[in-house]
């Protein structure tokens, strides 16, 4: 009888997903649920976006697009790396796919061996470990906790590299902390990079349109000459331009690592569809006066989430600085018994009795590699969301 590949073993499914698909269940069943589970932006894609892909599809541009992305994407995107990032990257060194997951797997298939150690610091994004084990290699977990506002320190970064390390995984603004690394925070985990000539950095910026602090976080290959040779940016359309559906990310860094990676990426999707990149070439390249205002709309209910948590029993959380996400303690529930009876025991419990008591999903901090947190998105309608944390604030209430 044939039987499932060793390498699933290592894995583990998307919490995101899992919890997603969850609320939509309870929700076709008849049940009243609010989901604060995905990591999707809640505005629709902008019209002259819009726009322009319809037009791509009347104008037939539907056959197989070239395998590292349009030309006139890959030049719209240099021009914006160059006036929004200060990164001077020609369009052949830029690479499109569909998302950034195939990028940052093409990366470490490309750059790394198996048996391998890429550092990932915690809390991460979910697929980090699993991209990680399924390009072979072994992820390294540093904690980054509250007291180092969620963000890795050099010394903890200098202590976690061993002769085995190829590459760092570097997400800032943070999915699920919000945290946003300064500039200082980078020169400071530079010093110790720059020690490490083995070492790539992969930089996830994928929420760098939603931030709150006065300027456009810093991209790491900006901050010196001597480390651009090491850096690969990897962004995409999913957050800040509300274009998950479309599926568009792209990658930028020194040409023989993108040549590799392209090389890699034929083999796992070929090129991204051709409609999407029209699309996205003209929301690099036009309008995009909306980003601001949603990034005003999302810090008005961060403000809002934050205020309502803080005055909830038993839970606290930071203020992030970026992204559109609550990481939220819940050590004080720990011990206390649900209004079904249930003692709390984890954040999965908490979790858990949120949806039953309180028709609330959202996502424990164990699958995020830091406990006993809950990560929360506020992007979502006001309206929903204060309903939303009314009951969250109910059921805190209630726990015995």
């Amino acid at each position: 009888m044939a039987t499932l590949g060793n390498r699933l073993h290592q894995l583990t499914p998307s919490a995101t997903m899992h919890m997603t698909a969850l609320a939509e269940r309870m929700r076709a069943d008849g049940h009243d649920v609010i989901g604060l589970a995905g990591g999707e932006s809640d505005f629709d894609t902008a019209d002259n976006v819009k726009e322009a892909g319809i037009a791509a599809i009347r104008a037939n541009i539907t056959r197989y697009p070239p395998g590292n992305g349009r030309e006139d994407l890959r030049r719209a995107l240099s021009l914006k790396l160059r006036q929004d990032n200060n990164l001077d990257y020609p369009p052949d060194q830029i690479l499109v796919s569909s998302g950034t997951k195939p990028l940052i797997n093409a990366a470490l298939m490309a750059l790394a061996d198996p048996g391998d150690e890429v550092i990932v610091p915690a809390p991460y994004w979910v697929s980090y470990p699993e991209i990680v084990r399924l390009a072979g290699q072994n992820p390294v977990f540093v904690p980054c906790p509250a007291s180092s506002g969620f963000r890795l320190q050099a010394k903890d970064l200098a202590s976690a590299i061993t002769p085995r390390t190829r590459a760092l995984l570097l997400n800032s603004p943070n999915n699920p902390s919000g945290a946003v690394y300064r500039e200082a925070d980078l020169r400071e985990l530079l010093e110790v990079l720059l020690l490490h000539p083995e070492v790539w950095i992969l930089t996830d910026e994928i929420y760098e349109d939603i931030c709150y602090l006065d300027k456009r976080p810093v991209s790491f290959a900006t901050l010196d000459p001597r480390i651009v040779p090491r850096v690969i940016t990897i962004n995409g359309f999913s957050k800040g331009y509300a274009m998950a559906g479309w599926r568009l990310g792209f990658a930028a860094g020194p040409k023989p690592a993108i040549n590799a990676m392209q090389t890699v990426v034929w083999h796992i999707n070929g090129g991204c569809t051709s409609i999407s990149q029209v699309a996205g070439a003209e929301a690099v390249s036009g309008d995009r006066s909306y980003l601001e205002r949603n990034a005003k709309s999302y810090r008005a209910r961060r403000d809002l989430a934050v205020a309502a948590i803080n005055k909830m029993p038993r839970l606290s959380c930071e203020v992030p600085d970026g992204a559109f996400f609550l990481w939220v303690n819940c050590a004080g529930t720990i011990g206390r018994r649900t209004p079904g009876g249930k003692i709390i025991q984890s954040d999965s419990d908490f979790v858990a009795g949120a949806i039953e008591h309180a028709g609330i999903v959202m996502l424990p901090g164990s699958p995020f590699g830091m406990s006993p947190y809950f990560r929360m998105s506020y992007s979502i309608d006001p309206t929903i969301l204060r309903k939303a944390l009314e009951r969250l604030h109910a059921y805190c209430d209630a726990l015995a």
